[in-house]
């Protein structure tokens, strides 16, 4: 009883949270159930935040893949934007500013002098309205929306935007971004920032899981994470992962870790192949293709002593995330492909995770 009131509390604090900051919804924040076959995914409304990925592993055994949190409340509180939709513009830009038609932006720094995920107040930290549910039968879905309004966190024009979360047999996750711009021409650019673990969430670090990028090139980056606005080869780097690597293979050679958008090869805004993932101990395997021309590949560098699910404390390289998206720094860049939409023309983000047993 004292963890459901606590619960209920959490939720409490949450919607007055959400009504202090002017994003509140009809909504309370709540967690839904996706169900197909063998496989479970859990969400919340607070930032359509992917709660657990539940599947077997080559024994049989269900685990969960995905880091997270056991309350709604840790999700508002949390900093690394776990499992949530991180926009209006994904990625950093740099001196949190940009020109469009002429016209200077500010937006509002959240890392130094840059913005990083939309701001202090992004997408991952907003209640999403449940548009449509179906918790289970043939392709259980979810849709979350949320509207975000002209000058918010200083981005131009107010923009509706769609997030839905649908799953498919063969152990399918598809995942569908839209955005409306309403009356502005304004930069978007979402990504959906799950840290996932294909032998656990609570097994460890990821360094002996295997990828593959599908990526010839990478845009390197100054001291601040901010793109140059070259584009590099990776042939020769420790970015080079278009053969098979485990991450701890040359992950050593970085200060850090990865933290690098790769330019993935395939026609622009055509779906293409992103990344395979696997993890040889448990024998799940995970396959990601997008229609967008990039993919942060990020290793969870900062994530440091963060209790999660269960107790269990997350630790650097406990996890890697996949992030597809347009380049970071887009708008300052003419070279990029170009993340600006304009009333008329949606933005469309579409990303599929196939997950598969290998002995």
């Amino acid at each position: 009883m004292a963890k459901k009131i606590s619960f209920l509390f959490s939720l409490l604090l949450i919607v007055a949270f959400a009504i202090a900051n002017g994003s509140a919804t009809k909504e309370m924040v709540e967690l839904y159930e996706l169900k197909l076959g063998n496989m479970t995914v859990k969400l919340t409304n607070w930032g359509a935040t992917i709660v657990s990925v539940i599947l077997p592993d080559k024994y049989g055994k269900l685990g969960d893949i995905a880091l997270g949190y056991d309350s709604v409340r840790e999700y508002m509180n949390d900093t690394s934007y776990v499992g949530s939709i991180v926009g209006r513009f994904a990625n950093r830009i740099a001196g949190a500013q940009f020109t469009l038609n002429g016209v200077h932006y500010k937006l509002v720094p959240n890392e130094g002098k840059n913005m990083l995920h939309g701001g202090p107040i992004g997408f991952s930290d907003v209640v999403w309205r449940v548009r449509k549910y179906k918790k289970d039968g043939h392709s259980p879905r979810i849709v979350f929306s949320y509207d975000s309004f002209d000058g918010e966190e200083g981005f131009p024009g107010d923009v509706k935007l769609y997030v839905s979360y649908t799953l498919l047999y063969g152990n399918k996750l598809a995942v569908k971004m839209k955005a409306e711009a309403l009356n502005k021409a304004t930069p978007v650019n979402l990504a959906q920032h799950t840290y996932w673990n294909l032998g656990n969430h609570n097994s460890g670090n990821i360094l002996s899981q295997e990828v593959q990028i599908f990526a010839s090139h990478y845009t390197p980056v100054d001291s601040e994470h901010i793109p140059t606005g070259e584009f590099e080869c990776v042939e020769g780097t420790p970015y080079d992962f278009l053969q098979p690597h485990t991450v701890g293979s040359r992950i050593y050679k970085l200060p850090n870790g990865y933290d690098i958008n790769y330019v993935l090869d395939g026609d622009l805004g055509k779906m293409k192949k992103v990344a395979v993932v696997k993890d040889n101990k448990s024998g799940r395997v995970m396959e990601l293709s997008t229609n967008q021309p990039g993919v942060q590949f990020y290793t969870a560098n900062f994530l440091k002593n963060v209790k999660g699910k269960g107790g269990y404390v997350y630790q650097p390289h406990g996890a890697l995330c996949l992030e597809t998206q347009g380049f970071p720094d887009a708008v300052n860049h003419p070279n990029f492909p170009s993340t600006i939409i304009y009333p008329g023309k949606d933005y469309k983000h579409v990303m599929v995770f196939k997950f598969s047993i290998s002995s």
